[in-house]
């Protein structure tokens, strides 16, 4: 499964989403790949334990071998993919040079050559997070055309809110004319303060105007940013953290399993 994690604005939590939910793919098993098309690399460096800048073989030298043609291009699986710390867990990482390359993509309408590099990509991957840049660019453009899911995390306050119909806008009219494949499998709401009334009021109003919030909801917590600042997802750095038990909860939710509750129950039953 292909699935990108995108919001136009930024500090919503795209790239903690995106990584955590690929570390826990990784933990059960599965091959999964991060693609980190936002030229900051936070994702990269997440993961990586070092910065985009120190990294050959990204997703810049990836799109950019597109420009020209080659009988013999590189293949991605093989020469842009890095392995993590973290078993079953790899890495496209990014680069600074996304942002003087992204012209140049444009002009030579290249915009459908990262759809044919997921595709590619799916063949040794089972699972596929992509990270995205806070912005609707080229990059996250590519990234809705090829990916099949999208999960749009959101910030509880009404600027977001209203962001966030100008994003819904955007992506179906991308499914219309570039992705019939593509579908949004939710808006997750992240750094959520149960405590105060105004973020479970904006939730309540989006669930009774029809859209897909998931039933989940990522709290805010530090221990997210103590899990930046040592390069581990949450589920090696603190398994039995409440946020850690959330994203297991939103993994499995987006995977049609029960909450880690009731799972554990039907087994004592």
């Amino acid at each position: 499964m292909r699935r990108v994690v995108f919001n136009q604005k930024g500090g919503v939590g795209k790239s903690s989403i995106a990584c955590n939910l690929a570390a826990i793919s990784a933990a059960r098993g599965k091959r999964t790949l991060v693609v980190d098309l936002d030229p900051q690399g936070n994702s990269t460096h997440y993961l990586m334990g070092r910065p985009a800048t120190e990294l050959d073989n990204n997703a810049a030298d990836l799109l950019e071998q597109t420009l020209t043609f080659t009988v013999f291009n590189r293949r991605p699986e093989e020469s842009f993919v890095h392995t993590t710390p973290f078993e079953n867990l790899w890495v496209l990482p990014s680069s600074p040079e996304l942002e003087f390359l992204e012209r140049k993509l444009e002009a030579k309408h290249k915009i459908y050559k990262l759809r044919e590099a997921l595709k590619k990509l799916d063949q040794h991957f089972d699972d596929i997070y992509i990270d995205t840049a806070p912005a609707l660019n080229f990059y996250t453009r590519s990234a809705l055309i090829g990916a099949q899911r999208c999960l749009i995390p959101f910030d509880c306050d009404d600027f977001a809110r209203q962001a966030l119909y100008s994003i819904i806008h955007e992506i179906r009219e991308l499914q219309e004319d570039h992705n019939p494949e593509l579908s949004i499998e939710g808006i997750v709401a992240n750094q959520f303060q149960a405590r105060a009334s105004l973020p479970a009021k904006l939730l309540a109003e989006l669930e009774q105007e029809g859209l897909p919030v998931l039933s989940v909801r990522l709290s805010s917590s530090v221990k997210m940013k103590e899990s930046h600042q040592c390069h581990q997802p949450l589920i090696h750095m603190a398994p039995r953290h409440p946020l850690t038990q959330q994203f297991e909860d939103l993994y499995r939710l987006l995977h049609g399993e029960p909450p880690a509750a009731e799972a554990a129950l039907t087994a004592q039953e």
